[in-house]
């Protein structure tokens, strides 16, 4: 039986295209980088599969660091001498070994090895990573952009250079009058597509309420993510009482059980998945599960992904429905991908067929900037 022989890490630099200011700070600016972890797991018979995860501190816990310390130091030695395709066996090992509390333990990091072992398994298996899944649903997924904060000049500009897209993803920050006024400098150029407001827990139920207030006249508006901090369940369900838009969690629903919680205290109506929140594939399936039970809607996300990640996601959303096009925002915000073979076409984004997560992995230029 095919066992993993090798486990290795690679810290890279990846540069941004544009800046990206969201409600908890800045995400990117075209002077600076933002750290990527690769894993390549490699088998005793020469087969190597690929995951990745972003370090973003100011969205989640997790450093370049912490996901370097935990993958070498507790994820490894699970791995070496592991059938790659006993995933979950991985994952109760794991569990074990990062015990889950307020959190699901390290869950950006297991999302690394996770994506890893699927890639193993499917080239293993001759099969993409959705047929292992259970099939995809969806051959294409529609991508929607993701506008950060700014003047309000400067985010309808990035509309009108995303006209492509089939909806817009709008980050707010918790300054009632300079977000209304960017969401009605916004309203003309989205040209009728959905909104999707993302405050990313920069509001609290008053101001929120205000907020809504002044945008009533924006047509297009389809829900408000994440309003308030992520730990204010009372708040949550306020918001969820007064808003005239429909509300979906984000930064406070990490796993299935979080989502069931938040379900049973009526705190949202749509939730955002994530790959990396959930700690991989099949978690974030649970999640959607749990969303379908109780007739939730689904949010497809991820955390401006290189492209690993992103092909895991389209694997992944392939098999859903989905709410809204996917704000998959790595394509549109770095400045490079570090992979070959994916097509996107028109901000439509083929869901990879080949073996494994379907994209070819430069590792020559992954080993050659690594720090």
């Amino acid at each position: 039986m095919t066992k993993i022989n090798r486990v290795e890490t690679f810290v890279v630099p990846v540069p941004f295209a544009h800046p990206f200011k969201i409600g908890s700070g800045t995400v990117s600016e075209p002077d600076r980088t933002g750290d990527v972890i690769f894993v390549k797991l490699t088998t005793d018979d020469g087969v190597s599969g690929w995951g990745e995860q972003r370090a973003l501190p100011s969205w989640s816990y997790e450093t370049t660091d912490t996901i370097i310390a935990v993958i070498n130091n507790n994820l490894a030695p699970l791995l070496i001498g592991a059938d790659p395709f006993a995933v979950e066996a991985f994952h109760a090992r794991a569990d074990r070994a990062l015990s889950p509390s307020v959190s699901n333990g390290f869950p950006f990091a297991r999302a690394a090895v996770d994506l890893a072992l699927h890639d193993v398994a499917g080239k293993l298996a001759g099969l993409p990573v959705h047929a292992l899944l259970g099939g995809a649903v969806h051959t294409e997924i529609p991508l929607c952009s993701a506008i950060g904060i700014d003047t309000p000049e400067a985010m309808a500009d990035r509309v009108r250079g995303s006209a492509a897209y089939h909806a817009y993803k709008i980050k707010i920050g918790g300054d009632v009058d300079a977000d209304a006024a960017a969401l009605h400098a916004i309203a003309e150029p989205a040209a009728g597509k959905p909104i999707w407001l993302d405050a990313n827990q920069s509001y609290r139920p008053s101001s929120l309420h205000r907020l809504l207030q002044q945008i009533e006249d924006v047509p297009q508006l389809y829900c408000v993510e994440q309003p308030v901090p992520s730990t204010d369940w009372a708040g949550m369900i306020k918001v969820r009482e007064r808003s005239p838009l429909p509300v979906a969690i984000d930064e406070g629903s990490f796993t299935a059980a979080d989502l069931a919680r938040t379900a049973v205290l009526g705190g949202a109506d749509l939730v955002v998945i994530k790959v990396c929140k959930a700690g991989g594939l099949r978690q974030a399936l649970r999640t959607a599960a749990v969303a379908k039970a109780h007739g939730l809607e689904i949010l497809a996300s991820g955390l401006t992904d290189c492209g690993v990640g992103f092909a895991a996601a389209l694997h992944l959303f392939s098999l859903l429905d989905l709410a809204l096009p996917a704000e998959l925002n790595g394509p549109e915000l770095l400045a490079d991908l570090y992979v070959e073979g994916l097509g996107i076409t028109d901000a439509i984004a083929e869901v990879p067929n080949r073996p494994g997560l379907g994209v070819d992995v430069d590792e020559e230029r992954i080993r050659g900037t690594a720090r």
